[in-house]
C-alpha cells in the first residue's frame, strides 16, 4: 500500500494516513480474544483504502473488515468486529472513546430535547453522580457485533435525519432504570437503579424496543403491544381506526378484533340498506396501521381477528393470498383465525362448520369467548333455525383452506378462544377475551369503543420484558430477577402517557405485564438436551414453575406495598385458582415432573393481599432484543450455528451464544424432525404462563413426497397443539433449501422486523 496516502478529516483538510494509529486499534480491539488475526483485518482493510478517503469511511471499513472475518471457525471476530465498532460510535457521540460524565451528559442532551427534563428534575447533582459510579462502560465490549449494530440503528438516541447519536449503551441502561425507579422513595430508589442497571447491562433482564428506544425521551408510551376491539357500527368502526393510527405512529405492535362486524348482504337500518360487508373496514383498518411510521424505528404492523364460522370465511382467510385482485385481498395485515372445541370436533368427526353473520345470531358471538357450553347450545339451535341465513361447508374443507393459506403466506395465525378463556387470569363471564396481539402472545380482555374518548371502551395494553435462562446458573437466581422485572414494568405503567382513556382506565385497573424468556435454546444446549426427543420437558416444566412463581410472588409482595390492581376482583387468582388448577389434563402424559414450589402457601398468599398485576406472563418473540443480548430468540431453535441477517445495515452474522463450548449441543430448527417435540415444550409452558405463547410450526418440504408437506401433517399439527392446551400458533415457517449453507452450520434470512414491522416483539 502506499505510504503517501491521504485521508480526507471531516474539516475537509488532508493529511497521511496514520497505519501505526490503526494497527494500535486494531490491536487493543483483538486483547483477550481467540483465533483473530490483527494482520488480516489490516489486509483486508488496506485493500480498500484509496487516496483522499475521508476519516468516517476508514473506521467503517476497517469494522465490516472483522465483521466479514466472522465464521464457524473464528467466532470472536464478532467481538473483534463490535469492539470496533463501539470505538466509532463513542467518537460519533462524544468525540472521544472517554464517555462524558452521566450528569454533564444529561444536562446536555436535556437541553437538546433529546432527554425527558424530568430527570434533571426527579434527581439531584449527587444522586447522579452516585449512578455515574455504577456505570461499568466496559460492559460495551460484551456486545456483539450484531448487537452493536441494532443498538445504533434502533435504540440509542439519535438524529434520524442526519444520523447523528447521541449516546452510548451504558448511559442507555443507567438512564432506563433511573426513570423506571424516580417515584420510589429516596432511601431505596438508587438501589434499585443499581440492581436494575447491573440486570439490563449483564443481559439478564431483556427490554423491549419501545423501552430501549423510548424511555428517558420525552415521548412516553412504551406499551409493546395494543389491543383495541372494533363493534358492528359507523362509530365503533371510525373510534377503532382512529386508535391504531395514535398507537401505530407511537411505536406499539397492534391487534384487531374484527369479528362483530357483519357479513356482506346483512340488512342495515331494518333493511333500508344492506351491508357491504367486512373487506371495505378491513382495508380502512389497513390503511390506519399503513399512515404512520414508527419514527424510523419500524413499520406499523396489525393482526386482524375473526372467528372461523363468520359467514364471510372463505373470502377473509384468503385476504393475503398472492392471487386475486386489489378488490378481494388485503395482503398488508395478518390474520388470526378463532377456533375453538366445537369447530375441532366437527373436524375429527367429519361433519360440517355452519357459518353464520354475528349480527343474525344473537349471543353467539359473545358465548363464543364467555361460555362454551352456552356457545354449543345457541350454535345447535340456530344451525336448527331455517329463518336464520347461514352456509354449511365440510369442516374438513373449511380447516384445509385455512392451513393451506397458512402454509402459503405464513402469516394466518391461530386463537383457541377457548384455551384463552378456561386457562386465563381472568374471570370470562366479566372479562372474557376476545382477541390476541400482533405477535399471538397477549391475551387481555377489551370492549368495543364507541368513539375515540369512550370511557366504556377497553383498550388492553401490555408491557414487555424477558428473562435470559441462559444467563443464570440455577433457578433460584430468577426470584429477585422476577421481582426487579415485575417493579420496573410496573412502574412504566404509571410513568408513561396515555393517548386514549379507554387504553389509560384499562392500564389502571389490570396493570398487565408480560414477562418472557430469551435464549432458551442455549438453555437446552447448557443442560445437554434436545427439543425434539422428549429430553427437555421435565426441565422445561421445573423452569416455567420456577418463573411463574416467582412473578406472582413479586406482584403479591407489591400488592402488600403498594395494594392491589382495581379490578383484581376479575380475574380467577382472586377466587384463589392458578394456573396449575385449570392446565390441560393431556400434559400429565407427556411430562412426569411435579411441583417443586410452594404453591399452597401463595394462594393464601394472593387471595390475602391480591396481585399487583392481572397478569405477568407471555412468550413472545424476540429476534433484536435477543441480539442485543447475545441470546437465542424467545423460545425457538436457532436456524444456524451463525446466522446471517439481511438487514437495512447490510449482512449482520450473528453466532450462537458459547458457540465454542457448545456447538454440538444446538439442535438446530431444520434438524428436528417434526414439530411435535416442540409443541409439547410449548404445551407444558403454556401450564404457567397466564397468558399466551409465540409459538411456531416449521416444515421442511424435502422431508415428504413429492416435497410437498401433506396436508394431514398439518391438520395432526394443529389438533396436537390444541389438545396440549396451546392458546395460540404464530408462524408458519417452510425451509427454503436454497438459503441454507454449510450443512446448517450457517443461514441467511432476511430479518424480519419485529413481528412482521410490529412492536410487540421485543
Amino acid at each position: 500500500m502506499n505510504s503517501n496516502m491521504t485521508v480526507t478529516k471531516r474539516c475537509g483538510a488532508r493529511e497521511t494516513i496514520d497505519l501505526d494509529k490503526i494497527h494500535r486499534v486494531i490491536t487493543w480491539a483483538a486483547k483477550g480474544l481467540n483465533n483473530v488475526s490483527v494482520s488480516e483485518v489490516e489486509l483486508r482493510t488496506h485493500l480498500q483504502f484509496f487516496d483522499g478517503i475521508p476519516t468516517e469511511a476508514i473506521h467503517e471499513t476497517i469494522i465490516k473488515s472483522a465483521a466479514d472475518l466472522i465464521s464457524p471457525e473464528s467466532p470472536d471476530y464478532q467481538f473483534l468486529a463490535a469492539r470496533l465498532a463501539v470505538f466509532h460510535l463513542r467518537k460519533k457521540a462524544f468525540g472521544q472513546f472517554e464517555p462524558p460524565k452521566l450528569y454533564d451528559h444529561v444536562t446536555k442532551l436535556v437541553e437538546l430535547g433529546k432527554y425527558d427534563m424530568h430527570i434533571l428534575q426527579d434527581y439531584t447533582r449527587e444522586e447522579l453522580d452516585i449512578m455515574d459510579s455504577y456505570i461499568d462502560h466496559w460492559r460495551d465490549m460484551n456486545f456483539s457485533y450484531a448487537a452493536v449494530k441494532q443498538l445504533e440503528g434502533k435504540y440509542l438516541v439519535q438524529n434520524r435525519v442526519t444520523h447523528e447519536i447521541y449516546e452510548s449503551a451504558q448511559f442507555l441502561y443507567i438512564l432506563v432504570a433511573a426513570c423506571l425507579f424516580a417515584r420510589y422513595p429516596k432511601e431505596t430508589r438508587l438501589q434499585y437503579v443499581k440492581d436494575f442497571y447491573d440486570a439490563v447491562s449483564t443481559f439478564k433482564i431483556s427490554l423491549p424496543t419501545p423501552i430501549m428506544a423510548g424511555v428517558r425521551t420525552p415521548t412516553r408510551q412504551f406499551s409493546s403491544c395494543v389491543l383495541i376491539e372494533c363493534g358492528d357500527s359507523l362509530d365503533s368502526i371510525n373510534a377503532t381506526a382512529s386508535s391504531i393510527v395514535k398507537y401505530v405512529s407511537q411505536r406499539a405492535g397492534i391487534g384487531i378484533n374484527a369479528g362483530r362486524i357483519r357479513a356482506l348482504g346483512s340488512p342495515i337500518r331494518g333493511g333500508e340498506a344492506f351491508h357491504t360487508g367486512c373487506l371495505p373496514f378491513y382495508k380502512y383498518f389497513q390503511t390506519a396501521v399503513k399512515s404512520c411510521s414508527q419514527g424510523g424505528v419500524r413499520g406499523g404492523a396489525a393482526t386482524l381477528f375473526y372467528p372461523i364460522w363468520h359467514l364471510e370465511v372463505e373470502s377473509l382467510l384468503v385476504l393475503k393470498n398472492n392471487r386475486g385482485v386489489e378488490d378481494n385481498r388485503i395482503r398488508h395485515l395478518d390474520y388470526g383465525v378463532q377456533l375453538n372445541k366445537l369447530m375441532y370436533q366437527r373436524l375429527i368427526k367429519g361433519e360440517n362448520i355452519s357459518l353464520f353473520s354475528p349480527s343474525d345470531v344473537p349471543g353467539l358471538y359473545d358465548a363464543f369467548f364467555e361460555d362454551q357450553n352456552e356457545f354449543e347450545r345457541l350454535y345447535l339451535q340456530y344451525e336448527q333455525d331455517s329463518s336464520i341465513r347461514k352456509k354449511s361447508l365440510k369442516a374438513v374443507d373449511l380447516f384445509s383452506l385455512m392451513m393451506q393459506e397458512r402454509a402459503s403466506t405464513g402469516r394466518i395465525y391461530i386463537q383457541n378462544v377457548d384455551h384463552c378463556n378456561t386457562h386465563s387470569p381472568f374471570d370470562s363471564k366479566v372479562a372474557p377475551i376476545r382477541q390476541s396481539n400482533l405477535c399471538l402472545e397477549i391475551a387481555l380482555p377489551t370492549k368495543p369503543l364507541n368513539n375515540i374518548d369512550d370511557p366504556n371502551g377497553e383498550i388492553a395494553l401490555c408491557t414487555l420484558s424477558a428473562l435470559n435462562l441462559g444467563a443464570i446458573k440455577n433457578l433460584a437466581e430468577l426470584e429477585p430477577l422476577a421481582d426487579l422485572a415485575v417493579r420496573a414494568l410496573d412502574n412504566l405503567l404509571d410513568y408513561q402517557d396515555y393517548p386514549i382513556k379507554a387504553a389509560q382506565i384499562s392500564s389502571m385497573n389490570r396493570r398487565t405485564l408480560g414477562i418472557g424468556v430469551i435464549n432458551f435454546a442455549n438453555y437446552l444446549a447448557k443442560n445437554g438436551m434436545k427439543y425434539s426427543d422428549g429430553s427437555a420437558n421435565n426441565l422445561t416444566h421445573k423452569t416455567f414453575e420456577a418463573i411463574q412463581f416467582y412473578l406472582l410472588k413479586a406482584s403479591m409482595n407489591l400488592a402488600k406495598e403498594k395494594g392491589a390492581c382495581p379490578l383484581f376482583n376479575e380475574t380467577t387468582y382472586a377466587q384463589g385458582i392458578l394456573p396449575i388448577d385449570t392446565y390441560k389434563r393431556d400434559l400429565d402424559k407427556i411430562c412426569s415432573e411435579p411441583l417443586h414450589l410452594d404453591w399452597e402457601t401463595l394462594r393464601q398468599d394472593i387471595k390475602e393481599y391480591g396481585l399487583r398485576n392481572s397478569t405477568l406472563s407471555a412468550l413472545m418473540p424476540s429476534e433484536t432484543s435477543s441480539q442485543i443480548s447475545n441470546a437465542t430468540n424467545g423460545i425457538e431453535p436457532p436456524r444456524g450455528l451463525i446466522s446471517v441477517k439481511a438487514s437495512k445495515d447490510g449482512q449482520l452474522k450473528q453466532v450462537v451464544p458459547d458457540f465454542d463450548e457448545l456447538k454440538y449441543n444446538y439442535e438446530l430448527l431444520w434438524q428436528m424432525p417434526s414439530n411435535e417435540g416442540y409443541l409439547q415444550l410449548v404445551g407444558i409452558m403454556q401450564k404457567f404462563v397466564d397468558q399466551a405463547i409465540s409459538a411456531n410450526t416449521n416444515y421442511d418440504p424435502a422431508r415428504f413426497e413429492g416435497r410437498k408437506v401433506p396436508m394431514q401433517t398439518l391438520l395432526k399439527d394443529l389438533l396436537n397443539a390444541y389438545k396440549l392446551g396451546v392458546k395460540t400458533l404464530y408462524y408458519h415457517n417452510t425451509r427454503d433449501g436454497a438459503s441454507d449453507q454449510h450443512d446448517d452450520i450457517t443461514n441467511i434470512e432476511k430479518e424480519d422486523d419485529g413481528c412482521a414491522g410490529g412492536a410487540c416483539k421485543i
